[in-house]
């Protein structure tokens, strides 16, 4: 086993001098080697042009494929590129029919574009939208969801990771019941990729997306679609253009061959050729070692926010992983954000209009949400729940110094 050299990979990270960056949920902090990819593509593109640079450097644009095959287990034709993972999603989901009666079902941590998706849909085409119950652990029951598949059932699309808590939902369980049933299997696993080891075969899913700039640490404008061969006989790609098609020279076209039929044909190289470095990096540390320090970290600040009275955390699920979410007592979330801000801590806030069924369910958001990634260390971790705790101590203390004011 491999052991990460966290000092020398804080050194490649220069975001983790002057920042405490808790928010990889949100965006992880680039390394040098991204950033260089990035940044060397766009002075190729000033100096030779556009166009000419895209075909200096065709053979490592086109290498991204393979890199982010091998990272979820997939094949390079398997591969869709796109500028975010909503519009990957976006093109697997809408490649789909549906006609009255049909049946979507989801779960309570689907996030809140794909919940828009749905409801959209529904009210299009008259399908309908079933939201799947959580079990006693508060992750999705996929004896429910069993239960409730039946002939009318279109699509099972499900959040791997909700972007609400720290979550992971049993997605390779969720497999084995709609490979049992031939139903298909969309897997957002926008929050998973980069953060553990995420292998389509495993999971069983039939179309996977998932973005760069989160726990891959790529840059932002980047996401990608994998799509099972055998999918491809009933998705449909919502839009047909240069990139994914071909005249047939009459009145007709022929859809590329893979999933590269789902891209557009403008592209932003320097994001590609950095995310292809960013998933270069985490196949060179290994997936295996980046979730055992991730998950660690994610478990101690989740342990130690526990032990703090005046805080409370709101994760569920059997297995959690490193989002963190919270509260402290008394005091507004978004104060909380901007108190550790203050501090240096970067951390972001949960909204209810990106997760409605959770919403519905438990009415808790807005909450702080912490993410830590592998080159955290616990030093960060300690700090951030240091001054977490002075906020729940100062407010315990004026309370009962009120209260005290209140019996004389």
């Amino acid at each position: 086993m491999k052991t990460m050299d966290i000092e020398a990979l804080r050194q490649d990270t220069p975001g983790t001098a002057n920042r405490i960056h808790l928010n990889n949920a949100g965006a992880g902090l680039l390394s040098r080697q991204t950033l260089k990819a990035v940044t060397s593509h766009l002075e190729l593109e000033a100096a030779i042009g556009g166009y000419e640079a895209a075909d200096q450097e065709r053979d490592r644009i086109d290498a991204a494929y393979g890199h982010i095959a091998r990272l979820v287990g997939g094949q390079a034709d398997e591969i869709a590129l796109f500028d975010n993972s909503t519009h990957a999603w976006n093109a697997a989901f809408y490649s789909m029919t549906f006609k009255p009666g049909d049946r979507i079902l989801t779960g309570r941590a689907e996030y809140g574009s794909s919940v828009l998706a749905y409801l959209q849909t529904a009210q299009r085409t008259g399908a309908e939208v079933v939201v799947v119950p959580n079990d006693e652990s508060g992750q999705l029951d996929t004896t429910a969801l069993a239960n409730l598949i039946d002939d009318r059932t279109r699509l099972v699309g499900i959040a791997h990771v909700p972007t609400s808590g720290g979550l992971v939902n049993p997605a390779a369980e969720i497999g084995r019941v709609t490979r049992a049933a031939g139903v298909p299997f969309l897997l957002d696993a926008t929050q998973s990729v980069g953060q553990f080891p995420v292998d389509v075969a495993e999971l069983g899913c039939d179309m996977l997306t998932a973005t760069g700039r989160k726990f891959l640490r790529g840059p932002r404008g980047t996401g990608f679609l994998w799509v099972r061969p055998e999918a491809l006989a009933y998705l449909e790609p919502h839009v047909a253009e240069i990139a994914a098609a071909t005249w047939d020279g009459r009145r007709g076209f022929t859809w590329h061959d893979g999933a590269r039929r789902f891209e557009t044909w403008e592209v932003c190289y320097a994001n590609v050729l950095g995310l292809s470095a960013a998933v270069q990096q985490a196949l060179d540390l290994g997936m295996d070692e980046i979730g055992r320090r991730t998950l660690a970290l994610g478990a101690c600040l989740r342990d130690r926010l526990d032990a703090v009275p005046g805080i409370t955390t709101y994760d569920l699920g059997r297995q959690r992983c490193a989002i963190v979410t919270c509260t402290v007592d008394d005091m507004a979330t978004a104060a909380v954000a901007t108190a550790l801000a203050g501090h240096g801590v970067n951390v972001s806030i949960t909204d209810p209009v990106q997760t409605q069924f959770d919403t519905e369910d438990r009415g808790v958001h807005p909450l702080v949400r912490l993410s830590p990634h592998y080159y955290n260390t616990e030093a960060e971790i300690d700090r951030a729940v240091e001054v977490l705790a002075e906020r729940a101590r100062a407010i315990q203390d004026s309370s009962s110094a009120s209260s005290r004011t209140r019996r004389r």
